[in-house]
């Protein structure tokens, strides 16, 4: 797939508002080979995804053995909206809080002073965190009006053939 092709589905205003929400599914290969597909926040930031964890976190392994994931961001109303991303982990190990992982999680319903206590419990906890960042090498919209699953979309011309 190419950049501008990227870059066109992912500035769809559907894609954008996708791109806003908090939370993706993200998938990659364990070091055993068996697939994982885990929730976890994220940030768009630059035409990247980012996403923070503790540097001791077994996805870390995995993602330096085979940086390949997919990524799922989607809604739970009817139709789903669906955006699909794959591209590769890069790890960066980062001193402190990241600034993407409070953003990430800013999104959260906490009063001031919640939020002030969960902040000064991360930064208490966390001398260190890594940043994986990925950058889409492939993306596809599904929004059950005017895109859908390629299975889907192959029918739906087999239907329309005289």
């Amino acid at each position: 797939m190419q950049p501008s092709e990227i870059t066109e589905i992912l500035n769809r205003p559907i894609s954008r508002e996708l791109l806003a929400r908090d939370v993706a599914r993200l998938a990659y290969v364990a070091k055993d080979g068996t697939p994982r597909a885990i929730p976890i926040s994220f940030v768009w930031s630059d035409a990247q995804i980012v996403m923070c964890t503790p540097t001791n976190a077994p996805k870390l392994t995995a993602l330096r053995h085979n940086p390949a994931v997919a990524l799922t961001i989607d809604t739970e109303a009817h139709p789903p909206r669906i955006l699909l991303i794959r591209g590769r982990a890069e790890l960066d190990v980062v001193e402190g809080i990241p600034d993407e992982y409070l953003q990430a999680n800013s999104t959260q319903a906490m009063t001031p002073e919640q939020r002030a206590e969960w902040e000064a419990e991360v930064r208490s906890l966390y001398r260190e965190m890594v940043r994986i960042v990925v950058t889409p090498t492939w993306a596809k919209l599904i929004d059950f009006e005017t895109t859908f699953p390629s299975a889907v979309e192959e029918l739906l011309r087999e239907r329309e053939r005289p």
